[in-house]
């Protein structure tokens, strides 16, 4: 297969590496850019995740949340940073957000088809037609999630005026201020660093297997280890996959407002001191834009075209 440009553009963006080491990367998988991807991180030219990171669409993430037991956190799109920070556009992404909030709709279609809370004449779906009529701009209702707590209460935290939402359902006997502020400031962990499980006990075995190849060979391709056993090897690897793990399990995360306590920890002395059973039982972190392309406007080009030159 050809490899074009564009392709060795893709391919940077989304892992950071080398324009020739993309090159080479997309050469020896024939252009599979999943392929690739894995095989810049064998080699530790590209970080893991790097895709997810990169924020590329406009628009906005709001949450709804009705009796502290139920949540919504929803986000809508729209074409360009301007529309997001419009108030008529952030009125709406509101309302879709307590339409969530107060849904049964299992997936995206049935959201769609659901009578609009703010006018039951019309569907969800035609009131964000009609929106993008009176706006301008293409819009889109991305994505949605509800979180009920059975025995407890979830908390929500928005960052960067809509860029972050998170909800967090805890199990607890007690809820006061001061568990509630717990659970918040757990949230704002959530939104600054990202974590993917609650718990290492959460963590798929294949995931583990899966990153423990990429580990290996990481370590097989440094000239460092070349005459390493492989004893000695193995053990460098379950070290780097325990650190690993404790980075993108949110309760074996460092505290960010105190580095001597981990989140565990944080949350077991919160309990105790209120008296109460207390643990977090799931999180929901949405970002505006995670995994879409961004369209950048070449304006250059466009008058160019536009005056046949």
């Amino acid at each position: 297969m050809a490899i074009t440009a564009a392709m060795v553009k893709e391919l940077r963006e989304l892992s950071g590496a080398g324009m020739m080491d993309c090159k080479k990367a997309l050469n020896e998988t024939n252009g599979d850019m999943e392929a690739a991807m894995e095989f810049l991180r064998k080699n530790g030219q590209a970080k893991a995740e790097k895709k997810a990171g990169r924020i590329a669409a406009e628009g906005l993430c709001r949450i709804a949340v009705k009796n502290d037991t139920t949540a919504a956190v929803v986000e809508v799109n729209s074409e360009t940073d301007f529309v997001a920070k419009n108030e008529n556009f952030q009125e709406f992404v509101a309302a879709v957000a307590q339409q969530a909030v107060d849904s049964d709709a299992a997936d995206m279609d049935a959201f769609m088809a659901e009578p609009w809370n703010v006018d039951t004449t019309k569907t969800v779906k035609e009131a964000l037609v009609e929106k993008i009529a009176t706006i301008g701009e293409n819009l889109n209702i991305r994505r949605f999630e509800k979180v009920t707590a059975e025995h407890g209460c979830v908390v929500s935290y928005t960052h960067g005026g809509g860029r972050i939402g998170v909800i967090v359902e805890a199990d607890t006997d007690v809820v006061n201020d001061a568990v509630k502020e717990c659970l918040s400031n757990v949230a704002m962990q959530v939104a600054a660093l990202s974590p993917k499980y609650v718990a290492t006990t959460d963590v798929p075995e294949d995931y583990k297997e899966h990153e423990k190849e990429i580990l290996m060979a990481q370590a097989q391709n440094d000239p460092k280890n070349a005459n390493k056993p492989a004893n000695i090897i193995e053990k460098m690897i379950t070290g780097r996959l325990a650190k690993e793990l404790k980075e993108v399990c949110l309760l074996e995360q460092a505290y960010v407002k105190d580095g001597d306590l981990t989140v565990a920890k944080y949350i077991e002395q919160v309990a105790k001191e209120n008296g109460a059973k207390l643990s977090v039982k799931k999180f929901v972190r949405f970002e505006t834009g995670e995994g879409l392309e961004k369209k950048v406007d070449d304006f250059a080009a466009e008058v160019a075209a536009q005056a046949g030159m």
